[in-house]
């Protein structure tokens, strides 16, 4: 069974706003939820460790989330970005709490990174899972002194924008550019050597990034807009534009970006026909585009806000990403293939830009 770097995990907003206890089996974590009414994807989540340790899900990126909404703007958020600060925060402490409990062990530098690898690979069983902090849209950065103090926190990647009108960036649903504190912004996040993830950016916050900051850049989830016409995934320009900037691709299991004229609440992933190969028409786009397999990696997003109801049919825990090992051998992709996308590019693309 192949080792899996998953590049994009909610797994503190699961924690903390779906009061979801990760150490769980995810058939416990359904059975709490049993009868609950109150988000879409009650009693359909995929995600638990003991799920991503039995797919070998050793290392991910595990965000921060909080989006600071305007008045203006009907998208549920926080009213300031001090109440979105102060739930990122919230979010930080049970990370903290996770590693003092052995489950969770955060990794800032190359060495902590290879050390972890070798200790997975030695002691699967024992060694906490790897986690690399990641903030998911920066309107909880209230002023550069508290991207400073997640920086210290240990704070790798940082995407600008989420949904909509963001306070650096214009993200998915919204047009616009960067701005003077987008650029404000990128300026301090190419100081800090930060990671920038270009996902969820409008196309025109997106050329206007690449055209400021000249840092190191991926996409932790974002897919093909060949195949699912949504301004969320990217078009061919862009993606060559990544792989210019050395970016790696993550591939996202939400089933709206993965199959076109997907209806939320109402299409069915097996009606649909919906499966895991279907994202693998994602990952052949790039590969063609880049011309080899080393700009392709997996951001799953599972538990991102939806369940069962919205991923791929024959998905039914997160550990059955280990299905597309089979599904990539069977499309044609080698060996060295399948392990690029499973871990090789990501780690690549880390060791090249995590601290000494």
């Amino acid at each position: 069974m192949k080792f899996i770097f998953d590049a994009h995990l909610d797994l503190s907003m699961n924690a903390l706003e779906w009061n979801r206890d990760f150490r769980m089996e995810v058939s416990e974590i359904r059975a709490l939820e049993s009868g609950m009414v109150d988000l879409p994807d009650r009693e359909k989540g995929v995600v638990s460790f003991p799920a991503m340790r039995k797919g070998n899900i050793g290392l991910c990126m595990a965000t921060l989330i909080a989006r600071y909404v305007k008045p203006k703007n009907k998208l549920p958020g926080w009213n300031s970005p001090e109440q979105a600060w102060a739930q990122t925060q919230g979010q930080l402490a049970w990370y903290r709490a996770m590693e003092v409990d052995n489950q969770l062990y955060q990794i800032r530098t190359k060495e902590q990174l290879n050390n972890h690898l070798t200790q997975w690979e030695q002691h699967p069983r024992e060694t906490p899972i790897g986690y690399i902090l990641t903030l998911e849209g920066a309107d909880s950065i209230v002023n550069m002194d508290y991207l400073h103090q997640m920086y210290k926190e240990g704070l790798c990647a940082i995407g600008p924008a989420h949904y909509g009108p963001g306070t650096y960036a214009f993200g998915t649903d919204s047009s616009g550019g960067i701005g003077r504190k987008g650029i404000s912004l990128l300026k301090e996040i190419s100081e800090l050597k930060l990671i920038l993830d270009a996902t969820h950016l409008c196309d025109q916050s997106f050329w206007e990034t690449l055209e400021v900051y000249d840092g190191p850049i991926w996409a932790s989830h974002s897919n093909v807009r060949k195949w699912v016409p949504d301004e969320r995934q990217f078009n061919d320009d862009q993606i060559k534009a990544l792989i210019e900037r050395d970016a790696v691709v993550g591939m996202a299991f939400d089933a709206w970006m993965m199959l076109p004229n997907w209806k939320r609440g109402i299409t069915d992933p097996h009606k649909s026909g919906l499966t895991l190969e279907t994202i693998v028409n994602h990952v052949d786009h790039i590969c063609q585009l880049a011309g080899n397999s080393e700009r392709v990696m997996l951001g799953s997003d599972l538990d991102g806000g939806f369940g069962k109801e919205q991923c791929p049919s024959d998905l039914e825990t997160i550990a059955d990403l280990q299905k597309l090992d089979h599904i990539l051998t069977q499309r044609g992709y080698a060996v060295q293939d399948v392990e690029n996308i499973f871990y090789k590019n990501g780690l690549r693309f880390l060791r090249k830009n995590l601290a000494d």
